[in-house]
This record gives C-alpha cells, structure tokens and sequence, in this order.
C-alpha cells in the first residue's frame, strides 16, 4: 500500500511531499515508511515495524490523517 501526498504550489515556494508505504516483510512483520521533504530536495525518513497488519494499518491511516489536516492532498494511491 502506498500513498503520496503533496501541498499545492505556492507563489515562489517549493511544494512538500510526504510518502507512506506499508510492505509486509518476508517474517510476516509489516514496515511502514515514512519519507518528507520538498521537490528536488533531500528527503527525510523514519522506518517503523509492526507484528501485526492492523497495528500497522493504524498507523498508515493516523499519519495519512495528520497530513491531511496539515493542508497536504492525496496525489497517488496504491493498494487498498
């Protein structure tokens, strides 16, 4: 599953992205990545691994949530 979400471009400003993917491992654990920053700049990230797929869903949705509110938009989904 993956999700890509960019701020709308500002006069003389640079727009933000902000990429979520969920990946199952070959443990049957689940790794969300995180990745942030502006175009054409250098990307920021975290990595988080959980047990379980619905551990792990919850933690998709509650940062998809979180930058939805802060003003981002959903440019590309994929995966359910």
């Amino acid at each position: 599953m993956r999700l890509y979400l960019q701020t709308l471009p500002e006069a003389g400003a640079t727009p933000r992205y902000y990429q979520l993917a969920l990946e199952q491992d070959l443990l049957g654990g689940w790794t969300l990545v995180r990745e942030w920053g502006t175009q054409g700049g250098k990307p920021g990230g975290r990595r988080e691994v959980y047990l379980e797929r619905d551990a792990a869903l919850a933690a998709f949705e509650a940062a998809r949530d979180v930058q939805l509110r802060r003003g981002f938009r959903v440019m590309f989904a994929q995966g359910s």
